[in-house]
């Protein structure tokens, strides 16, 4: 038999009022405390941070404080990754962002996501999709990229989109919902 976390982590319908899962939520919350507290603190002090409770910090990578997430294991970021402030991350699954991604204020990262329909939804069981995020991507302010949603390589969102579908390799999009640009 599965542990609720067990499923959380799985993908899988989970109830988010399963005493374990309290537990981490509760843990992140004091780290956050102590994360967004660290405006002060100098670059090496940020990163051991981030190291005390992302899944991977590769060299280089920053994140901005204030800094939001559910649980901050299931955060991986690349080499030379840039958050910039007021992101939020709801990691209840993997959410990875690739070497050198610029992330502009305000992103959300979303991958908890609900039942579609009101009887299941009314049981009040969540489950995740993963979230994707290639290398060398732009992030624009205030974008939102929603739950099972793969970014791929060298794309741009614009600031403000919201990104419901996946992103191929190299493309730009724009919009709500979030739709191909062609170049200039």
């Amino acid at each position: 038999m599965q542990t609720q976390k067990e499923r959380m982590l799985a993908g899988e319908l989970y109830d988010p009022n399963a005493p374990e899962i309290q537990a981490d939520q509760l843990a992140c919350h004091a780290w956050l405390a102590r994360y967004n507290a660290s405006m002060a603190a100098t670059p090496a002090q940020r990163r051991e941070l981030l190291l005390e409770r992302l899944g991977a910090v590769g060299p280089g990578a920053v994140v901005r404080p204030p800094f939001h997430c559910d649980y901050g294991f299931n955060i991986f970021l690349g080499e030379g990754v840039f958050l910039n402030f007021n992101c939020v991350v709801l990691d209840v699954v993997r959410v990875a962002i690739g070497d050198r991604t610029q992330v502009g204020p305000g992103v959300q990262f979303l991958s908890a996501d609900h039942p579609r329909g009101a009887q299941e939804r009314r049981s009040g069981l969540e489950f995740g999709r993963p979230v994707n995020v290639g290398s060398d991507c732009w992030i624009g302010a205030g974008a939102l990229i929603l739950p099972g949603v793969t970014i791929g390589d060298g794309a741009l969102v614009g600031a403000g989109s919201v990104v419901t579908r996946d992103v191929a390799a190299g493309a730009t999009v724009v919009g709500n919902p979030a739709r191909a640009r062609a170049p200039r």
